[in-house]
């Protein structure tokens, strides 16, 4: 089947020119990624299947990390496939490209807030609707948990008393899916250093909720 796909304009310079413009027709459903990476480096239009397939996850990531205004979601992720399309050079297509993309992406949003000098708040996307969320269970052996029920506005309370760094973990662990390898290579941190955060994260996360747990 093939994709109907925006291809980002590469070339521009223009702050204010949109990455996406109407693209041609690729058939790239067979193609992995880091292939269509490798491609990419010869025909700027291979990155476009890229764009098509991470514009949605990611404009919920950002949304999620807590930049709450559509247009800065638009201008974040611009930015973010120009910086990874300029940059592909140094991807190395032996490793996940969806870590990668993730990356460049995640430090967009924390240059961002940075410049805001705002603490970013905890979003999710399925608002009035219950959400399951897995909790560690500290009184039992490390692979047992509790599940609770809870709406998304309760669940961004508790999350928004959290640091940052937990917030952060936690949303790319539950919300993104994320395995500790693939966290470890956004986060630019040793395996185990995301498991103890994971750890620590849902410990704090679960002393916020304690009045849900069992």
């Amino acid at each position: 089947m093939a994709h109907t796909v925006w291809v980002a304009d590469m070339e521009t310079n223009d702050p204010g020119h949109r990455i996406y413009r109407h693209g041609v027709r690729m058939d790239a459903q067979d193609l992995t990624d880091e292939l269509i990476a490798h491609r990419a480096l010869l025909d700027k239009e291979q990155f476009a299947v890229l764009i098509d397939r991470y514009a949605e996850k990611l404009t919920r990531y950002l949304w999620r990390l807590g930049v709450s205004v559509r247009e800065d979601r638009e201008d974040l992720l611009q930015n973010a496939f120009l910086n990874a399309y300029r940059n592909l050079n140094s991807f190395d297509s032996t490793l996940s490209f969806s870590s990668w993309i993730y990356r460049v992406v995640h430090n967009e949003a924390m240059s961002f807030f940075r410049r805001k000098k705002s603490r970013p708040e905890v979003k999710l996307d399925a608002e009035g609707e219950s959400l399951f969320f897995a909790i560690e269970d500290e009184q039992a052996d490390a692979s047992a948990s509790t599940e609770l029920r809870l709406s998304s506005e309760e669940l961004s309370r508790a999350l928004d008393v959290l640091s940052e760094k937990y917030r952060e973990i936690l949303a790319l662990r539950f919300f993104e899916e994320r395995s500790y390898a693939e966290i470890s290579d956004i986060l630019q941190m040793p395996i185990g250093t995301v498991s103890t955060m994971i750890h620590r994260a849902k410990r704090a996360l679960r002393k916020q909720l304690g009045n849900r747990l069992p």
